[in-house]
């Protein structure tokens, strides 16, 4: 017999497009997919909806090519509403397919609380809280190879020896299910932790695990961020971790935030004693869209804003090939004069 939430599931991809202009309204259909920037509603092309069946997949599933997440129409209704159970889910569901309610089926005693549902905030903290210091562990080891080597002030990331990793469709059959991961905390101004961002890594090569998606976010990632060092009046964004910390290197004091893709960081909250940003962009049309958001957005906050770019693709590989000093020296060119005074 099928499972409820499996039949509201298909029903609700049948009628994929009329939930997408419901739940993703500021996204837009492109043939056989409904694009948009991710679950949060967020304007972009980064998550796409099947609206039919395809070679790749069946009509109603959805995949996020900045981190990796994918999931059904279920998944996308929990996000537009923030669902905190998905009892709440189904009722939304079952409103918008003018389903009556459910027949009631339980007359004993209330059963137990459950564990936090996946992909909420309580349950990335719960992962968060699992984890330990990376000192001496992969993630130390990782970063090091990346010629990471200030990580003083790093609280924000932690070490899980065996992170579960759900397999993908373009994932191959015999691959693990499970791998040692950096996990990064994603909080709010309030040090609050609201979602966790993963890196999947490879123990043995000490380089990302050989997965369809090695890093993905789970929780309210929207606005929020990777902290490194307390807000301040100058700072620095970013869109990937390495980037970030790539920085830190040359800037150690600094503060800097990683917004963990370029949706996120265009959407990043602004802390109230920022008067001058500094934004670390990735040379992609992704990263320009993002800088490009973040300075409209600037502007209207009276925020002075001014972009870094890298000598190559990015600031880690500036770290790693052509080393501390030229990174440094890059930087100086690029920094007010006062900030260089103040951070190198």
């Amino acid at each position: 017999m099928e499972k409820p939430a499996t039949a509201i599931a298909r029903q609700l991809a049948e009628r994929a497009e009329d939930v997408c202009r419901r739940y993703l309204s500021k996204g837009r259909r492109e043939g056989r997919y409904w694009l948009i920037g991710d679950v949060q509603n967020t304007p972009g092309r980064s998550l796409y909806v099947r609206l039919a069946d395809t070679e790749r997949g069946r009509a109603g599933k959805w995949t996020d090519a900045q981190n990796g997440d994918h999931g059904d129409m279920l998944d996308i209704i929990a996000a537009a509403i923030g669902a905190r159970s998905m009892r709440e889910t189904l009722e939304e569901a079952r409103a918008f397919l003018s389903l009556p309610p459910p027949e009631p089926t339980h007359t004993g005693p209330s059963p137990r609380i459950r564990k936090a549902p996946t992909g909420t905030p309580e349950a990335a903290r719960r992962l968060f809280d699992s984890c330990r210091p990376i000192s001496g562990t992969v993630v130390e080891a990782y970063l090091r190879k990346r010629a990471i080597t200030v990580l003083r002030g790093c609280a924000a990331l932690r070490f899980h020896p065996r992170c579960w990793y759900r397999l993908s469709e373009e994932d191959a059959p015999e691959t693990r299910n499970a791998w040692p991961a950096m996990i990064a905390a994603v909080t709010d101004f309030d040090g609050r932790v609201t979602g966790v961002h993963r890196t999947w890594l490879d123990g043995e090569t000490l380089d990302k695990a050989q997965v369809a998606y090695s890093r993905r976010s789970m929780g309210h990632i929207l606005g929020h961020g990777v902290r490194f060092g307390s807000a301040g009046s100058v700072m620095t964004f970013g869109e990937g971790l390495e980037t970030m910390l790539s920085l830190r290197c040359g800037m150690p004091r600094l503060p800097a935030i990683a917004g963990t893709s370029s949706a996120h960081l265009a959407a990043i909250l602004f802390p109230p004693t920022l008067t001058r940003l500094y934004v670390a962009r990735d040379d992609d049309p992704a990263g320009a869209h993002a800088v490009a958001t973040l300075c409209e957005r600037a502007h209207a906050a009276d925020i002075e804003l001014i972009s870094l770019e890298p000598d190559q693709d990015d600031f880690n590989a500036d770290l790693r090939r052509l080393g501390l000093e030229r990174l440094r020296e890059n930087l100086k060119r690029q920094l007010m004069a006062e900030d260089r005074a103040r951070f190198l």
